[in-house]
């Protein structure tokens, strides 16, 4: 049954109280909404997969425009560098569930509409079973291994994919529907090398930038609940908030989709993990890849005891601003290439950086022109302020 057939099916039984009458009161006089539109608002559902910086504003306002159920899947807890951009959090949430933050939110914008929470891992094994509740699944992640199963399983249930993602200034939106048009698989038949795209995490965002991008996945989570408009089924949306600039791209079905092409050879869920190369969770508690690693308890022992070795910072300069391990030497990872000559090969070399990430793939490189004595700072600057030094900023 398709998306808008089903919610058809269920308008009939969707009545609107009075106060509801009132409440959407401006969607009633709209042609395109009218009382009907506003009945197959309320009889469907909708799954969120996150409640972070996309999350937050798609949530507020599908739940002010009165979507009936609204299924969020989250697993994390506030922290308070997520109040910087998601809104649907507060200073009072912080060391709480994110699901139930969102839905004590919810709750109060809007009375009438349903909350329902999926405080879990999105994984292989229970993504399927759970998006088939839903009519609409919209992707607010910010990792490759959870953007493939969040595509597969869609395309395998026959949902609608509401695809945003953000980085620094620039967003992206469209609309994956493998029976109508384009997956993301279609747009990237393979994943990215591990560590070649920095996340939010580590590049960082505008804090205002998820509630554009995050409005528009709402505005077309709409029009394919009620079925107008010109979905962005085919279209990638490409906005540039430094320029002020919105600029569309043409996405094409891809013929030899291993999904949703005519011949298919995905039937299943797979390990996106093991597909990408990386865990689905990005961020301080990303893995690194494995290379010789010292902790931050050895550091502070090995500058206790003033051994000879050398620290380099991989960081960006203003991160180093931020804060910095005293003795330590900024040589930024994009510089690595052309400055590594500047650092000593008969020394012990301990590596750093925010996570530990780019300091492995430094350190990787390092490996390659004949360096022996390598460390990687396990956990970065970040854990270095949580375990040895809280005075640090952390960001």
């Amino acid at each position: 049954m398709s998306l808008i057939s089903r919610i058809n099916e269920t308008t009939p039984a969707q009545t609107l109280s009075s106060p509801e009458m009132r409440r959407y009161a401006r969607h009633l006089i709209m042609p395109e909404v009218t009382v009907e539109g506003q009945r197959k608002l309320k009889a469907s559902r909708v799954l969120a997969i996150g409640t972070g910086g996309l999350g937050s504003p798609l949530l507020a306002y599908l739940a002010a425009a009165g979507v009936g159920r609204l299924g969020i899947v989250d697993f994390d807890r506030v922290d308070e560098s997520n109040l910087q951009r998601q809104i649907i959090h507060r200073q009072t949430s912080i060391g709480q569930a994110k699901v139930e933050s969102a839905r004590r939110t919810i709750a109060e914008l809007n009375p009438h509409v349903e909350v329902v929470t999926h405080e879990l891992a999105l994984r292989s094994d229970n993504a399927l079973e759970l998006f088939a509740d839903y009519d609409v699944v919209v992707d607010g992640t910010d990792n490759f291994p959870t953007r493939y199963l969040v595509n597969d399983a869609c395309v395998l249930l026959g949902k609608p994919n509401v695809y945003g993602s953000i980085f620094r200034f620039e967003g992206q939106c469209t609309v994956f529907w493998g029976e109508k048009g384009p997956c993301y698989r279609c747009l990237y038949p393979e994943p990215p090398p591990p560590g070649s795209v920095p996340s939010c995490a580590e590049g960082g965002v505008l804090g205002i930038l998820p509630g554009v991008i995050g409005v528009l996945q709402a505005i077309e989570t709409v029009k394919l609940i009620l079925g107008i408009g010109d979905p962005l089924i085919g279209r990638l949306l490409l906005f540039d908030a430094l320029k002020m600039k919105f600029k569309e791209m043409k996405l094409r079905k891809n013929p030899h989709c291993p999904i949703c092409g005519p011949n298919k050879t995905i039937t299943g869920l797979i390990d996106y993990e093991q597909f990408c190369g990386s865990p689905a969770r990005e961020g301080p508690a990303q893995e690194a890849p494995q290379v010789p690693e010292i902790t931050c308890a050895e550091l502070k022992q090995k500058i206790d005891s003033k051994k000879s070795f050398v620290l380099v910072d991989v960081r960006e300069p203003h991160e180093y601003q931020i804060s910095k391990i005293t003795g330590s030497t900024l040589i930024p990872l994009g510089e690595i290439p052309n400055r590594w000559q500047e650092i000593p090969q008969d020394q012990e070399i301990v590596l750093q950086c925010k996570a530990g990430i780019r300091s492995a793939k430094a350190l990787l490189f390092l490996q390659q022109q004949g360096y022996k004595k390598l460390l990687n700072l396990k956990g970065g600057i970040d854990a270095w302020s949580e375990e040895i030094d809280p005075s640090l900023p952390r960001y």
